[in-house]
């Protein structure tokens, strides 16, 4: 009995679809628990700044926090880190803290070399996949979470969102945990 070649191409691209889709659910098996996170603890964590210094995210306890995984070569991040910039010096005395995860390959010395072109006047840490996994997998930059002062979640953004939205959840995280203090 002779086989059609098309029909085993098509079984063996279909048996290749489904392996690459199990992969990848079983690298991201937490995706559905991201979409969960908001009002949880925030995951701590232990990351190096790019001085080398070992920084938990409990080292910000007290502050509202904006964690934002991003890359060197993301250029979504290349246009909201500007933003980050000026909001970290407009809020900061309110209690804000930005923190940037950078979730590259690139050196130490090449984030660093970056992170100064683009003006950064907040931490940058180097970023590791098991940081990423505990913040649900980290599929798209940029990523941020809003993080209040107790240390909960309470919003997160995937991608790329208007000055006025990342504006508008910092100033909710502020005043959510300015209640929340009294």
């Amino acid at each position: 009995m002779k086989r059609d070649p098309f029909v085993i191409v098509v079984v063996a691209v279909v048996i290749a679809l489904m392996l690459a889709i199990g992969l990848r659910m079983a690298r991201h098996p937490r995706q559905s628990a991201v979409i969960q996170m908001k009002g949880d603890a925030a995951p701590d964590f232990t990351l190096q700044s790019l001085e080398g210094k070992s920084v938990h995210l409990s080292d910000y306890r007290g502050k509202a926090v904006l964690l934002n995984f991003w890359a060197t070569w993301c250029a979504p991040c290349k246009i909201e880190m500007p933003w980050f910039v000026e909001l970290q010096k407009q809020y900061g005395p309110e209690g804000l803290q930005i923190v940037g995860i950078a979730m590259d390959d690139a050196s130490p010395k090449e984030i660093g070399d970056f992170a100064k072109e683009m003006g950064v006047n907040y931490p940058v840490l180097i970023g590791k996949e098991a940081v990423g996994e505990a913040y649900g997998g980290v599929q798209f930059l940029p990523e941020s979470f809003y993080i209040d002062r107790n240390g909960k979640v309470l919003d997160k953004a995937f991608g790329l969102k208007g000055r006025g939205e990342i504006e508008d959840n910092i100033k909710r995280i502020i005043a959510s945990t300015a209640v929340a203090q009294k």
